[in-house]
């Protein structure tokens, strides 16, 4: 099968072997590239990319795959919270074992995840990283009466943006480095003038200077969730939360919870809000330009957000 994999300092399209086991096995139709792909690939990885994928099993039912595997055994996975498993980073698509980009994927059969109607698997790559945004705006707390700003505008941003309307949020804002991305926010409800002081604030940049303006923007006893991933020894704005008793939550994928499932909710709501997809997926290559595609998603003066591989249709 084709499969697009880290070849350091890029990708290649390659020829590998069919999955061996046969249970869970999807047939890739839609795989999104997401910025740790590119980390991947710098740190060295060698393995097949991709863990934002959507496909059909093998008897045509569309699925998106969760794509953050634990153990299955310990009293976090019992509880359905996956994410907090101390053996989940052992399975790390494209980071530590073969990821999704690729013809065929097999996954864990409590991973698939049933699309709802109304979801078209060419853009139920999306479900992932929405379910990161989703989570995180759960667990913060967004909901009706709620003033929130995203800090970010790539495709988490503008997700948790989405995310937070979906929850009843008062008024979303967004701070974004770029012009294409305030456009995409807008068309998801968020307004590119943040004002005043925000019950919550949404981290979603990954960088120095986005938690500084975090701390910032959040108002006195608020909330300061983080999505972005950052490198040991990142300067943290102290006094500013501390001056304002900031709460700081940390945010890590997605997992079950009472009554729900953050996969679920996320898929929900793509199938009700399509323009969600239109207006986060930027670009679509076929397998055979994937060096292209990751080259395009690197450039944000390209108008990347989420740039979609779709070679196996």
């Amino acid at each position: 099968m084709k499969a697009v994999r880290s070849a350091p300092p890029g990708v290649q399209v390659v020829d590998v072997p069919d999955p061996a086991d046969d249970k869970g096995v999807v047939t890739v139709r839609s795989a999104s590239i997401c910025g740790s792909d590119f980390g991947y690939i710098a740190w060295g990885s060698t393995f097949v990319l991709g863990h934002e994928l959507a496909g059909t099993t093998a008897d045509g039912t569309p699925v998106c795959v969760e794509a953050a595997f634990g153990c299955g055994h310990c009293e976090w996975c019992r509880q359905g919270k996956v994410n907090l498993c101390p053996h989940m980073g052992e399975r790390v698509p494209g980071m530590n074992s073969d990821g999704g980009m690729a013809q065929y994927f097999a996954a864990p059969p409590q991973s698939l995840v049933r699309l709802p109607d109304g979801l078209d698997v060419r853009d139920a790559c999306l479900v992932e990283p929405t379910a990161v945004s989703w989570h995180g705006c759960r667990i913060a707390g967004v909901g009706p009466e709620t003033r929130v700003a995203v800090v970010g505008g790539g495709a988490i941003g503008l997700l948790a943006a989405a995310a937070a309307r979906a929850l009843g949020a008062q008024d979303v804002a967004l701070v974004a480095r770029h012009p294409h991305q305030l456009e995409a926010g807008e068309r998801l409800g968020a307004s590119s003038a943040p004002t005043g002081a925000y019950d919550v604030v949404v981290e979603a940049a990954g960088t120095e200077s986005s938690l500084a303006t975090s701390a910032q923007l959040v108002r006195p006893e608020g909330t300061v969730v983080v999505l972005g991933v950052f490198a040991p020894g990142t300067p943290f704005p102290y006094l500013d939360a501390l001056l304002k008793e900031v709460r700081v939550l940390s945010s890590i994928c997605y997992c079950r919870y009472d009554g729900g499932r953050d996969f679920d909710d996320a898929a929900g709501l793509l199938a009700r809000q399509p323009e969600i997809a239109r207006a986060v997926i930027s670009h679509r290559f076929p397998v055979e330009d994937a060096a292209e595609a990751f080259r395009v998603a690197s450039d944000k003066t390209s108008g990347a957000i989420r740039v979609v591989i779709e070679p196996w249709t």
